[in-house]
């Protein structure tokens, strides 16, 4: 099969297209003809040598997919060959096909393009797992906590509608973690740089922070009364951490998914950690066990495929799409994302 390959030993060489062995789908897992897949700052780590796949996944980039099912293997009962599916990979999407367990593909909505699809299993399912499991600490999301979110929201004075912030509002995880948010009634307030600020509050940001030229901390303390924000989303690390704890309320949690600003602190200052009863937790998803990312998809369906429906008139969740490139220009693609202009996913299409 064409794949799009890489030069580990040298990654600045350009993206090609190229031929490699076609997978062969285990009794567990389905084939699938990759109509689409997209892109995601982990490639662009894996192939600079500093992400390397979980251990058995394949070499190949590309953590989603979305596309028709070719091949099932013998224990598989939920899908059959011609399904159109989508879902999150250890790796292999930048292919013409790829396996992916059957409990991870999750079907296809009728009024979805394959480019649509593929936009959403890794910012979604990560949004939702830190918001629902890590910051929430609901496995078991179900509609209550939803119902008494929006309750908070709704007007009753004996409690304050609670409240997060979410760094890189216009990236991939942070389109989806606004959205998801504000279907639980929560007041969301997000960083990003100017040109971004529109696009974020179309899809629901309450307060947009200019990064560059304010200081959200400063900001959030004045728009909440001093109170700060209950929950923190970080992609950002140590350029944001004396930040970030000033303006973390009482009790609240912050979820550091990424450093890209830097990973050591060179100095911390733990008292206002101690005082405010923070709770800080580091989390990552390629790398979590079958099992754990089995039961995400399950509940993730459970709560989102109702909200992406179109036949819902109060339709509260969409796929958020920067560009579409053909595979062939990946390069292209990848350079895009590099340069940090992108809000939303960056998608491949797979070219026959």
């Amino acid at each position: 099969m064409k794949a799009i390959l890489y030069n580990s030993e040298n990654p600045s060489e350009p993206l090609h297209v190229g031929e490699t062995q076609k997978p062969t789908p285990s009794e567990n897992e389905i084939l699938v003809k990759v109509k689409a897949t997209a892109l995601n700052r982990a490639d662009l780590l894996q192939r600079a040598g500093k992400y390397p796949p979980p251990k058995g996944a394949s070499k190949i980039l590309g953590l989603e997919i979305a596309g028709e099912i070719v091949e099932i293997g013998k224990n598989v009962t939920n899908h059959k060959v011609g399904d159109e599916v989508f879902g999150l990979i250890g790796g292999g999407g930048y292919a013409e096909y790829a396996t992916i367990d059957a409990q991870m593909a999750i079907s296809k909505p009728r009024h979805f393009s394959f480019e649509e699809a593929t936009a959403i299993p890794e910012v979604f399912l990560t949004a939702f797992q830190t918001i629902f499991w890590t910051l929430l600490g609901n496995r078991d999301w179900g509609l209550g906590i939803r119902e008494n979110t929006k309750n908070e929201s709704e007007g009753n004075n004996n409690k304050i509608q609670k409240s997060i912030l979410i760094h890189a509002g216009a990236s991939g995880v942070g389109s989806a973690a606004i959205q998801i948010c504000k279907v639980l009634g929560m007041k969301v307030f997000v960083t990003a740089s100017k040109s971004k600020h529109e696009f974020c509050r179309n899809l629901g940001a309450d307060v947009v922070i200019d990064y560059k030229n304010e200081d959200f901390a400063k900001l959030i303390s004045e728009q909440t009364d001093d109170r700060g924000v209950n929950y923190i989303i970080d992609f950002i690390g140590q350029g944001y951490w004396k930040q970030n704890i000033d303006c973390i309320a009482i009790d609240g949690k912050m979820t550091i998914l990424a450093a890209m600003s830097g990973a050591k602190l060179e100095e911390a200052n733990l008292s206002k950690i101690l005082i405010k009863r923070i709770q800080i937790t580091g989390s990552t998803l390629r790398a979590r066990s079958l099992e754990y990312q089995r039961e995400l998809t399950k509940q993730f369906s459970e709560f989102a495929l109702p909200l992406f429906n179109s036949d819902n008139p109060n339709k509260e969740l969409k796929p958020v799409i920067d560009s579409i490139f053909d595979w062939s220009l990946a390069e292209q693609a990848h350079k895009h994302m590099q340069a940090n202009q992108n809000k939303g996913k960056i998608i491949l299409s797979v070219s026959e």
